[in-house]
């Protein structure tokens, strides 16, 4: 009988070294490209209003693309602490970046929505990178991009790409 563990076959071996060299090299892009995002989140906070921390800037910016909603809504869409969220509504409010009115399905809840400021402050801190990703894929192929976006979304979702489940 013949042992066919990786450590016994050098060269699924040198597959699972080359494969975690590969993940190992994936990690340190994706920690790059946390680092510049979370610069150009902060960056785009003190923009919308100087001091506004980052949290409070993708609840302005979740807010706005997510159209009216309520505040458990909200928290869960953006995978957030419900009491969290509300400080950053009630600094937004505050601003007068955003309003809360009734629900008229459930008088009980408050909808959430972006005032005209907020829509204002809001683009005034996406100007100055709107162009960025588009500067960033000027040489890719429209090939590429969508390859980048199937093999994206392949990730975030956990399949494998190509994969119909």
């Amino acid at each position: 009988m013949t042992d066919v563990t990786p450590d016994a076959d050098p060269a699924r071996a040198a597959d699972g070294d080359e494969r975690t060299d590969a993940i190992n090299a994936l990690e340190g892009s994706f920690s790059e490209l946390v680092t510049v995002f979370r610069r150009l989140l902060a960056e785009a906070a003190d923009t919308a209003s100087p001091g506004m921390l980052p949290g409070t800037f993708k609840v302005l910016s979740a807010v706005n693309r997510l159209g009216p909603v309520t505040l458990s809504a909200l928290a869960e869409r953006l995978t957030a602490d419900k009491g969290l969220t509300s400080r950053s509504v009630s600094e937004l409010e505050g601003l007068g970046f955003v309003v809360r009115t009734p629900d008229p399905l459930d008088r009980r809840s408050r909808l959430i929505a972006v005032t005209p400021l907020g829509t204002e402050r809001l683009a005034a801190a996406r100007t100055p990178h709107s162009g960025r990703l588009t500067a960033a894929l000027a040489d890719w192929s429209v090939e590429d991009i969508r390859h980048a976006a199937v093999l994206l979304s392949a990730l975030a979702t956990g399949r494998a790409p190509g994969d119909a489940r």
